[in-house]
């Protein structure tokens, strides 16, 4: 039988019976496998792919929601992936087209590396801000904040979700109480019985992804990364916002290294909702 041409074979919906798929064509093109941030994203967004009649995927991507059920605020791209036999192809622009068509007025954001900044420009993207990749192992050091941090219990849980909601500029309750289960650590800076900041550490690879990092201020920030440092003996890797000068430098002198930039764009909106001051980065890139 001849091989259908790449232009009319379906997307369709990913599952979580497409994990490996997902994971062989993130391995397909020099990415790590992350298999455990595929499952978050397969479930707490929607992934969307087109099959290989060879086996496999050609092509993946996941949209996450956010805000009231079907009448979502925002939604996050992330995961465009293109397997290498089929790259530059047009196959990344008609899926890409297929969700920005699918999610309708529904304001889009994504981090876009080097490469794939061209093609969301095209779609009608815009830059609107800039991350910085930090990799290392984190060196303690310096003066006591006095800062109290603490493990998350169930009980913070609430209010976690409404400062979330505070500082993100909408809710993101499906991915947020996925977080217990999902991260190795989740922790808060507490200030006279009030929350003044959390984040999280999960696994990827070899490393702790620090994310997402949400704090009242700089100190609460550093805080909560060396609490999280101090119980990991893995290398930390995170992606901040590059307007945290004071944040990132830090960092740098801590043993963190600076290891990529990705623009922040957005599609029908002039910059991403809430309070950037507070939010100092994300879960993952690939969730907004």
């Amino acid at each position: 039988m001849p091989t259908p041409s790449l232009a009319t074979l379906p997307i369709r919906r990913l599952t979580l019976r497409d994990l490996t798929a997902c994971a062989d064509l993130s391995e397909d093109r020099g990415w790590p496998r992350e298999e455990h941030k595929w499952g978050l994203l397969l479930t707490a967004g929607q992934g969307f792919g087109i099959d290989d009649p060879d086996g496999g995927l050609v092509a993946a991507c996941v949209v996450t929601q956010y805000g009231a059920w079907g009448r979502p605020d925002l939604g996050a791209i992330g995961m465009v992936l293109v397997a290498e036999r089929h790259a530059r192809r047009g196959i990344g622009r008609r899926l890409m087209r297929h969700v920005v068509a699918g999610m309708g007025t529904t304001p889009l954001t994504l981090h876009a590396t080097p490469k794939g900044r061209p093609l969301y420009e095209e779609l009608g993207f815009k830059v609107t801000g800039r991350a910085e990749m930090l990799v290392g192992r984190f060196r303690p050091g310096g003066p006591e904040s006095g800062i109290v941090t603490r493990a998350a219990t169930a009980e913070d849980l609430p209010a976690i979700l409404r400062l979330d909601e505070e500082v993100f500029g909408t809710d993101r309750t499906p991915l947020i109480t996925r977080l217990p289960a999902f991260a190795d650590q989740l922790r808060v800076a507490e200030e006279d019985g009030r929350i003044a900041g959390y984040t999280a550490a999960w696994p990827n690879m070899d490393t702790h992804v620090v994310g997402p990092l949400i704090a009242r201020d700089t100190e609460t920030a550093k805080a909560l990364i060396a609490s999280l440092a101090a119980r990991t003996e893995r290398p930390l890797r995170t992606d901040i916002d590059v307007r945290h000068e004071e944040l990132l430098a830090w960092a740098k002198e801590r043993g963190l290294a600076s290891v990529a930039f990705n623009a922040v764009m957005t599609y029908g909106i002039t910059d991403l909702p809430g309070d950037w001051t507070r939010r100092f980065a994300p879960l993952t890139v690939a969730a907004g």
